[in-house]
């Protein structure tokens, strides 16, 4: 077999003529040969395309595509100037390994980066085309794919090509066109606009550092419109748009970004050894003994999952509703959960709209699905409904019920009504298996509500407050009692009533039997954008 050299070689290693023009082009595509831009982008705080791809892949796996591009500018510039100031044309691409120690063949992915440092990162003529090569061979080799993209959308000053409008440009439908086949995770730092990003948005997720703008149109396109002058860095901070649900994971720079890429892209890779198991004897006082208290429910899928494996996803948004990836015994898999700390666990149109999402995020790619269940059920109002919650709770539904993954649902407190249903892909029978711990009850919709609605007559008969409202605790804490998570069990509503420290190792037995009926890939049903 050929010898691979420990050291890069140089013109200067070979007297035949094409081959040290070869090596000499090689050298221009490095970023050595371009100290002064790489400057510039290090004293801004950042890295180069380069430098992030070596982060993210495998040494020596990286096999590039299209690095002797330049832009599409020999009408206007010299050529030496072209191969010197913009080499691969702003686009770095190429098929590499990510994780390889821990998934091996299955570590085989694509990688794609704009280079902020050549034309400010800039869609040029011949990037858009190495785009349509590249994805077109992720579509034929089912690659997952990390794209970094910084940028800011297209590029006008391309000269070598005829063009009007550029609107027969292929990329944004082949990668559209990707959606449910393969994973794919954008990651944004510094200013991303126009058709970077829509690059980003037609990702299955974002991961974003804090200083990111990330929009439609960037600053020119907004004063072209006639909508004024806006500062390139106010045009869609990551206050809004982790907040509205646009980016999944926030992340402090793009060291940390291209950090947390790894870990996301390893739960589509497979399963690992099975992860330490935290002390789940600690589940037994997760959920207050007061049933009115709020309380958190990220610390009991920390418990339930490997140590450490666990990766929450849109924090900022919908906060109601809790989105995680994480591993039990090293088997990969999403979790949904009612947070009582926000509208008391309700299931609002944002909640429903995030978990339905997820949803299909897991179903296309086979991961099994946990749903933790503490609801008072759907929104109520005329608030709520102002906000289209009867089309987007239905989705939560619909998502549910479209699941071909495995589903399994536990009832930590309160399973009320069609919010209850919809955790639990739209009845208690719909899971593989659902469970419920001793402190849960179960109802067609909130207890006292029942209660006074079903008993109003009689309660609007008892004139004196006190003794009225003293009747309407009387008769909730007896419905309390026929709710109890034991009495469903007995008429078999439930499956199961189990001791919360049985949890884990009763999700990892039903998620191996199931385990022959997962898919290996992409569904092709597209993951919505949103």
């Amino acid at each position: 077999m050929p010898r691979v050299p420990d050291e890069k070689p140089t013109s200067g290693d070979s007297d035949q003529p094409d081959l040290a023009e070869l090596l000499e082009r090689q050298e221009l595509t490095r970023d050595e040969a371009r100290e002064e831009a790489v400057e510039r982008r290090h004293a801004a705080g950042a890295r180069t395309a380069r430098e992030n791809i070596a982060d993210l892949v495998d040494p020596g796996t990286l096999v590039e595509y299209g690095r002797f591009a330049i832009a599409a500018q020999r009408g206007r510039r010299e050529i030496e100037d072209l191969i010197a100031k913009t080499p691969a044309d702003g686009l770095v691409a190429g098929t590499a390994r990510i994780n390889g120690d821990l998934f091996g063949e299955r570590s085989a992915c694509a990688v794609l980066s704009y280079d902020y440092t050549v034309l400010a990162g800039t869609q040029g003529a011949l990037g858009h085309r190495k785009k349509d090569r590249l994805f077109e061979l992720i579509e034929r080799m089912r690659l997952p794919t990390v794209f970094f993209a910084e940028g800011g959308g297209g590029r006008p000053g391309d000269t070598d090509y005829p063009v009007v409008s550029a609107l027969d440009t292929r990329a944004f439908a082949l990668w559209a066109r990707l959606s449910g086949l393969v994973p794919r995770i954008a990651v944004v730092a510094g200013r991303c606009f126009a058709g970077n990003a829509v690059i980003a948005g037609c990702s299955d997720l974002i991961v974003a550092t804090e200083n990111i703008s990330l929009g439609m149109g960037g600053p020119a396109m907004i004063e072209g419109g006639g909508l004024g002058k806006v500062d390139p860095d106010e045009v869609g901070p990551i206050a809004m748009q982790a907040g509205n649900g646009v980016v999944d994971m926030v992340v402090a720079d793009e060291a940390a970004a291209t950090e947390a890429t790894k870990r996301l892209l390893g739960y589509f890779q497979g399963s690992t050894p099975a992860g330490t198991a935290p002390d789940q004897s600690l589940l037994r006082e997760a959920v207050p003994e007061r049933r009115r208290r709020a309380y958190a429910v990220q610390p009991i899928i920390e418990t339930l999952a490997d140590a450490g494996s666990v990766t929450f996803l849109r924090e900022r948004f919908a906060p109601e509703m809790v989105t995680a990836l994480a591993r039990i015994e090293g088997r990969p898999l999403g979790l949904i959960a009612n947070d009582t700390r926000h509208v008391a666990g309700a299931i609002t149109s944002d909640a429903a709209d995030k978990a339905a999402r997820f949803l299909q995020l897991c179903d296309s790619f086979g991961l099994p699905v946990i749903s933790l269940i503490d609801t008072p059920g759907m929104m109520v109002g005329p608030e709520a409904e102002a906000t289209g919650l009867v089309r987007h709770a239905s989705r939560l539904l619909i998502a549910g019920a479209a699941l071909s993954v495995p589903l399994v649902a536990v009832i930590l407190r309160r399973g009320y009504g069609l919010g209850a249903q919809a955790m639990a892909g739209g009845s208690l029978h719909e899971p593989l298996l659902t469970v419920a711990w001793p402190s849960a009850h179960v109802g067609p919709m909130g207890l006292e509500g029942a209660v006074r609605l079903a008993l109003r007559k009689e309660l609007d008969a008892i004139e004196d407050e006190g003794e009225r409202e003293q009747r309407v605790r009387d008769l909730t804490a007896a419905a309390e009692e026929n709710a109890k998570a034991l009495n469903a069990a007995a008429l078999f509503e439930i499956d199961d009533v189990i001791d919360p420290a049985e949890t884990r190792s009763l999700l990892a037995s039903t998620l191996a039997a199931a385990a022959s009926r997962y898919r290996a890939g992409g569904c092709g049903r597209f993951i919505d954008a949103w």
